[in-house]
This record gives structure tokens, sequence and C-alpha cells, in this order.
């Protein structure tokens, strides 16, 4: 199983990270793999929605659940499909706004992709994944 990890301080109030990052619907303005989400359904711990997400040109679906939810700090996401994922998101005050930290563990479908093909994917998912830190930065402090 691959993994990512980052934190960043964002220049906002925690409150409203934590609103933006939880929140599915945006994850395809600031995750640059990240085609669609769709059918939400529900809020906090039980929510679930559907997914699109494009890894080495080939698009991959399946379906997300919070699994933890704790208001303004932590939301815990597993995903099942063509990627099967787990998404911690913590958000916790900070002297210049929140602290934003998002560690991911997924497995890379190898008998769709091939091995050669899972080492480029996991490198390309790392550069992607500092540049949607980025863009949530952007969106949040902007």
């Amino acid at each position: 199983m691959a993994s990512l990890s980052k934190n960043a301080v964002i220049h906002a109030p925690p409150d409203p990270v934590f609103a933006y990052v939880s929140d599915p619907s945006k994850f395809p303005e600031w995750l640059p793999s990240m085609v669609e989400v769709r059918n939400v359904l529900g809020a906090g711990a039980g929510q679930q929605y559907e997914w699109t997400y494009k890894m080495a040109g080939m698009l991959l679906r399946g379906q997300s659940t919070v699994v933890e939810y704790t208001p303004n700090q932590r939301v815990v996401l597993q995903s099942i499909g063509s990627i099967g994922s787990d998404w911690t998101f913590t958000v916790e005050p900070h002297e210049a706004g929140a602290l934003l930290r998002i560690e991911v563990e997924y497995s890379v479908p190898v008998p769709v992709l091939g091995r050669l093909a899972e080492r480029l994917a996991l490198s390309r998912d790392a550069r992607e994944f500092a540049v949607g830190f980025d863009n949530l930065k952007e969106a949040l402090e902007g």
C-alpha cells in the first residue's frame, strides 16, 4: 500500500478550513486528478459519495464513506472501487491560522496498470498531492 502525508499552515481560521477540506464536492477544485464527485448523500459520519479519479491516463471510479467525523477537527474517509484508499484530514488551531494535515494510504491497481506504470503513478501522485496542497492554500487564503 502506498502512502502520502503532508501538512501546512493555512492562514485562515480552522473552522472554514475544515469545512472546505471535508466537503467532497470541493475535491475537484483542489485535487488535480479528481475528475468528479457525485451523488453526495448525508453529512458527517456515514456520508457517502461516488467519485471518478484519473490515474495514468485511466478513469477510475469508486465510492467513499466517512467513517470518522469530529466536527472542525478530523474526518476519515474510506474508499472502495478501482482504488482502495483511506484519507485522514486533521485541522488544528495554529498561531497563524490553521494547521492542516492530510494523510492518504491507497492501493494502486497493479493488474490494471502494470509494475512500471505503478512506479510512474506513485511518483505522479506525490507531485499532484503537493500541487493539491498549493491549491488548498490558494483557495483558503485568497
